[in-house]
């Protein structure tokens, strides 16, 4: 009777959360989400010898394709994210940045690192779930956030893109203690399979928020060293899989979910 209570408390404390912020956290998922690619076109940018060279040496591509890998990176990204922040050709910005993530999988011999590759397949979930959102705008919404008429396209994206994110929650988990093992293992679970769907993605998102602050803190790093990239690379993946869940918490489940089939019980 406690569980239950506690629950029940839980899941009152969300819905309030949630009624207050509606009107804002599509926007701040969007703006998380798309926040690893906002910050690797700036980098492009600015460490744009160094992309071009590192591509040039790797790939023994010469000169012109090595500059063209990290103008199409750059254009691509920061592009991508302009439209999906102005909500212009989403679905098309979606796929151009899914073909960004495949380029950088394969270039930057990301395919032969699980952590990393993980991060890359949430970051395709976010962007799958993007796709949904797109396409069932401008029709009417069921409870959970997610059209109930939707096409069977947007069914699928909205069901992958909720499971994706969770891989790279699962990776890293191995690194900190039992009981955070324990406690991500199962929230990881029940978003998987969308059971008490916003309440596990929103309390994801808190205990991710928490771990990516103390643990990828590379503003204390001086940006000289080594180890100040790789944190700002990996602060930035986690904020982009922080904006995934943050959207599963906006659309809700999805029809294929224990919490929408639990309306047809």
């Amino acid at each position: 009777m406690a569980q239950e209570d506690l629950m029940s408390t839980a899941e009152d404390v969300a819905d309030q959360f949630l009624r207050v912020t509606k009107q804002y956290l599509p926007h701040l998922a969007r703006l998380c989400l798309i926040s690893t690619f906002l910050e690797d076109g700036i980098r492009m940018w600015f460490q744009w010898s160094e992309q071009r060279d590192y591509i040039e040496a790797t790939w023994s591509c010469g000169y012109f394709l090595a500059t063209c890998f990290v103008l199409l990176n750059l254009l691509g990204q920061l592009g991508g994210c302009v439209l999906i922040l102005s909500r212009n050709f989403v679905q098309y910005a979606c796929f151009g940045l899914f073909g960004i993530i495949a380029l950088q999988t394969v270039a930057y011999s990301i395919l032969w690192d699980l952590k990393f590759l993980m991060r890359n397949l949430a970051l395709g979930g976010g962007l799958l779930l993007l796709l949904a959102e797109s396409r069932s705008e401008g029709k009417s919404m069921c409870s959970g956030g997610v059209p109930r008429h939707m096409g069977e396209s947007s069914r699928t994206f909205s069901c992958a893109g909720r499971l994706t994110p969770v891989f790279s929650v699962a990776c890293p988990a191995a690194l900190y203690s039992i009981l955070q093992n324990m406690v991500g293992t199962a929230l990881i679970v029940l978003v998987a399979v969308g059971f008490k769907t916003k309440l596990a993605a929103l309390t994801l998102v808190v205990w991710l928020l928490a771990i990516n602050v103390y643990f990828n803190a590379f503003w204390t790093v001086p940006a000289y060293k080594p180890m100040h990239d790789f944190l700002k690379y990996d602060f930035f993946q986690t904020t982009s899989v922080i904006g995934g869940l943050l959207l599963v918490v906006a659309l809700g489940p999805g029809g294929v979910s224990m919490d929408e089939k639990k309306k047809e019980w």
